[in-house]
């Protein structure tokens, strides 16, 4: 039996691990684990219950060539958050090719026509995973049905601005402008017209940070900025992933650039007068501790440096 698949995401020369073990893209480890296991404990010699010595021959091909490669590359962080931005980049490569992509299967072409995507995506998802591997002659076609799904995901998820366009902003004839206003008017429509744009973003990137995931989360909320620079949010979440790497002065720039859009948000309320203070104690440090002309930083004595510092860690 051939184990070649070319439906879905395959078909763009990408290995669909996620199809592989029927796991939601957004799946945490956990989810992952779980699944490999009972997929596992199902193809393997020590475990099956499969008695046909061709069934036996099919499942230790499934387990070494398939479910144990994407188990392997989805459970390991490096290789996860590698995985992880490419598939964001194949979701928004589908959306420039839309009018090119073709769906074989009819649960796909029933996805991409849903209304709550999320609830159908995962729902087809979790009902397929119940029977994936019982008939192990049917395990690639169901395969590949499980990645054109994932692509019809991708796709509407990537490019919900574009199939959702923001409302339209009634037109204000009637009260002539204030002097003092006139800045306000544009205001109320443009938080809309923003989430509808970014966020599917600022959700991936939000569940990402979750995980402790923030080089995949700086990738999408760049990327979220590119679309939406006067986002308050996006900077905010950006200025709070620059703060996790211990990148301070690129944190204090996307928080201070949060305040100015939005003087409300709470994540740059609560660090931007942190990093200011850590930011001035290295200065001051840098400029009166340090010998002339020397060009070395001075040790650490704070226990957890300023990073640790900021987050409370406790002298050594």
């Amino acid at each position: 039996m051939s184990l070649r698949l070319e439906l879905g995401l395959f078909k763009y020369d990408f290995i669909d691990h996620h199809a592989i073990l029927c796991a939601p893209v957004d799946a945490d480890v956990k989810e992952i684990r779980k699944r490999y296991l009972k997929i596992a404990r199902h193809l393997h010699p020590d475990s099956s219950t499969i008695h046909s010595d061709t069934e036996k021959k099919l499942a230790g091909e499934l387990l070494s060539k398939l479910v144990n490669p994407a188990y392997e590359t989805l459970s390991v962080e490096r290789t996860r958050s590698e995985y992880i931005i490419i598939l964001s980049q194949m979701g928004k490569r589908l959306v420039q090719e839309s009018v090119s992509v073709e769906l074989s299967t009819d649960l796909a072409k029933q996805l991409a026509a849903a209304g709550n995507i999320d609830h159908v995506y995962k729902s087809a998802i979790a009902k397929i995973a119940e029977t994936q591997y019982n008939n192990l002659q049917q395990v690639i076609p169901i395969i590949a049905q499980i990645s054109e799904l994932n692509l019809v995901y991708l796709m509407r998820s990537a490019g919900k601005a574009l199939s959702s366009p923001p409302p339209a902003v009634k037109p204000t004839n009637s009260t002539p402008p204030q002097p003092n206003t006139a800045a306000a008017p544009p205001a109320p429509p443009a938080p809309p017209k923003e989430d509808a744009t970014i966020e599917q973003y600022l959700r991936r990137a939000q569940s990402l940070i979750d995980k402790n995931q923030f080089a995949p989360a700086k990738v999408e909320l760049q990327d979220a900025l590119k679309i939406a620079p006067k986002s308050s949010r996006c900077h905010s979440l950006l200025g709070f992933v620059y703060l996790k790497q211990n990148q301070l002065k690129m944190a204090k720039i996307h928080f201070d650039n949060s305040l100015k859009l939005d003087p409300n948000d709470q994540t740059a309320l609560t660090w931007k007068p942190k990093i200011d203070k850590a930011l001035g104690i290295q200065s001051s440090n840098s400029n009166v501790n340090a010998p002339p002309n020397s060009g070395h930083k001075q040790p650490d004595k704070s226990g957890g440096g300023l990073f640790g510092g900021l987050f409370g860690g406790k002298k050594k």
